[in-house]
């Protein structure tokens, strides 16, 4: 009977954490262009670009540029493109930025007046249930250049017709920035599965 259970229970356990089991999917912002201030010859704005794509949590959103910046903002400061109080910024021209919770995420240039001509993006992070495969194809493996860490934003549909417009931020920590959270997210799953799995065979 006891060998019955841990087997149910062992079932259980294996199918809850399937969806962490899925690997991340890297999404160049921008596609070729990168995060640059657009031209006026762009053939779509960075929100159609983001709509062709379907974000889940621990999904990374790649920025390439020069000589700018990634703002983090709430919705507030996005509609407005007010640069002075970003949540987090980031300017080493290859920003790897990972989305832990699901959600919207807002982001602006930090040049002045380039936010106003269209670098601006909103990403929304599907639950997943939501998810609709297969990814877009402009996805590329992640490789490992620097990265940054999701704040956590509460959800609200572009427009401004949801209630609450700000967000509530934790600062972007070391623990859970890029790869080292995807390692630890790993360690974590191989200890508990191989330790359900012992005492599955015990039991």
């Amino acid at each position: 009977m006891a060998s019955s259970s841990s087997s149910i229970f062992f079932s259980l356990f294996v199918i809850s954490m399937a969806p962490l089991l899925v690997s991340a999917t890297q999404f160049p912002v921008g596609g070729e262009k990168g995060w640059a201030k657009p031209t006026g010859n762009d053939s779509e704005t960075y929100n159609e670009w983001a709509s062709q794509n379907r974000f889940h949590v621990g999904d990374e959103a790649l920025f390439k540029y020069q000589k700018d910046s990634v703002l983090v903002v709430n919705k507030e400061d996005y509609e407005n493109c007010i640069t002075s109080n970003p949540i987090a910024k980031f300017e080493d021209g290859n920003t790897v930025f990972t989305f832990d919770h699901f959600g919207f995420f807002y982001f602006i240039s930090g040049q002045p007046g380039n936010c106003k001509s269209g670098q601006r993006l909103i990403i929304r992070v599907m639950v997943q249930s939501e998810a609709e495969p297969p990814q877009s194809t402009t996805a590329t493996p992640p490789p490992a250049p620097s990265t940054a860490a999701a704040p956590p934003p509460k959800p609200a549909e572009e427009g401004g017709d949801q209630d609450g417009d700000s967000f509530h931020f934790g600062p972007p920590g070391n623990l859970f920035s890029g790869s080292r959270m995807s390692v630890a997210s790993s360690s974590f799953i191989t200890a508990a599965v191989a330790a359900f799995v012992i005492l599955f065979l015990f039991a």
